[in-house]
C-alpha cells in the first residue's frame, strides 16, 4: 500500500472510529502529509527513528516553534499507532523520539471592564447588532469554542432552565449553564431580530444562512477596535476570560473543566497559572516593600 493510501485509511479511522472533528482532521492531514513529503520515496512502514528526527529538524529549519513541532510529532505518533494496530509494522519509530518542549504560554484574557465595554458596542436598534450582542453574551457566559457557538441549534438553547447544549470536540455533547444576561439577549434576538428562516441553526446572517466562525471573528475584532480595546482579541480570548473570571471568583477547577469541555484537567490548570501571575502583579504594584 502506498503512503497516500495509508494516510487515507488513517483519516477514515479517525473520522469514523474516533469521531474527530473536521478541524482536527484537517490538522492531522496537514502535518502527516508534510511528513510523508519529507519521507519522499521511503515507505512510511520502512521509516526509522532517524527519519522522524530528521523531519523535526526540517520543521525547525522552517522556523516552526516547539509547540507546533510537538503537535506535528503527536500526529505522526498517532499515525504509527494506527499502523501498528493494522499490523503493517511491528515497531514504532517515534517511540524513542523526544517530544519538543516549550514553555507554557499563558492565555490572554480581558478584564471585566473590557468585557462590559465590548458588550456595549453592538447597535441594538439594528437586527445585526442584536444578534451580535446575543452571540458575545453567550460566548462570555458559556466559554464555548467559536465553532460550538456558530453551530448552536435553536433547540439546543433552553432559556427557561438557562442552559445550552453544544457539540464539542470529538462530537462530544455537553450542557453548559447560561446566565441571565445571556438568556435575555438571546430571547430578544429570537423575538425581534431573527427572521423566520427555516433553519435549525440559532445565529444566522441577514440572508438566513448560518454565520461562520471567520465572519464572527471579524465582527468581534471590529467591536473591540470600536471599544478601544488594544489587546489582540479573538473568540478564544473570551473563552479564556470566561474561565479566568470564574476561577478568580472561587469556581471549582473540575466544574470549569466540564464547562470548557476539556478532556484532561491539566488543560484547565493553565488558568490557575494566569491567576498566580495576576496576584504577583498586584503584589508588586501595591505592596510597599515589593
Amino acid at each position: 500500500m502506498t503512503n497516500p493510501e495509508w494516510l487515507e485509511r488513517f483519516l477514515i479511522y479517525l473520522r469514523i472510529e474516533r469521531g474527530l472533528s473536521a478541524n482536527t482532521l484537517s490538522g492531522y492531514t496537514r502535518d502527516i502529509a508534510l511528513y510523508l513529503e519529507h519521507l519522499g520515496p521511503t515507505s512510511v512502514t520502512d521509516a526509522r527513528p532517524s527519519d522522524v528526527s530528521d523531519f523535526l529538524r526540517f520543521q525547525y529549519s522552517r522556523g516552526l516553534k516547539p509547540r507546533s513541532a510537538a503537535r506535528a510529532l503527536a500526529a505522526v505518533r498517532g499515525f504509527y499507532r494506527f499502523l501498528l494496530l493494522e499490523k503493517a509494522m511491528n515497531q514504532n519509530p517515534t517511540a524513542v523520539v523526544e517530544t519538543p518542549r516549550a514553555f507554557a504560554k499563558l492565555p490572554h484574557f480581558l478584564s471585566t471592564d473590557d468585557v462590559d465595554r465590548l458588550l456595549a458596542m453592538p447597535d441594538l436598534s439594528d437586527p445585526a447588532g442584536i444578534r451580535d450582542r446575543a452571540m458575545i453574551e453567550v460566548l462570555y457566559a458559556t466559554g464555548l469554542r467559536v465553532s460550538e457557538l456558530v453551530g448552536l441549534r435553536v433547540d439546543g438553547v433552553n432559556l427557561e432552565s438557562g442552559f445550552v447544549r453544544c457539540l464539542g470536540k470529538g462530537s462530544k455533547e455537553r450542557v453548559v449553564p447560561l446566565g441571565g444576561s445571556a438568556c435575555a439577549a438571546v430571547r430578544t434576538y429570537l423575538k425581534s431580530a431573527r427572521a423566520a428562516f427555516p433553519s435549525d441553526t440559532l445565529f444566522l446572517t441577514s440572508r438566513g444562512s448560518p454565520l461562520d466562525r471567520i465572519e464572527f471573528w471579524r465582527i468581534l475584532k471590529g467591536y473591540a477596535a470600536k471599544a478601544g480595546i488594544r489587546k489582540n482579541i479573538s473568540p478564544h480570548v473570551l473563552r479564556h476570560s470566561f474561565a479566568t473570571h470564574l476561577l478568580e471568583r472561587g469556581a471549582d477547577l473540575r466544574a470549569v473543566q466540564m464547562m470548557l469541555g476539556h478532556a484532561e484537567i491539566s488543560t484547565t490548570q493553565i488558568y490557575t497559572h494566569v491567576i498566580r501571575e495576576r496576584l504577583k502583579q498586584i503584589y508588586k504594584t501595591f505592596h510597599p516593600r515589593a
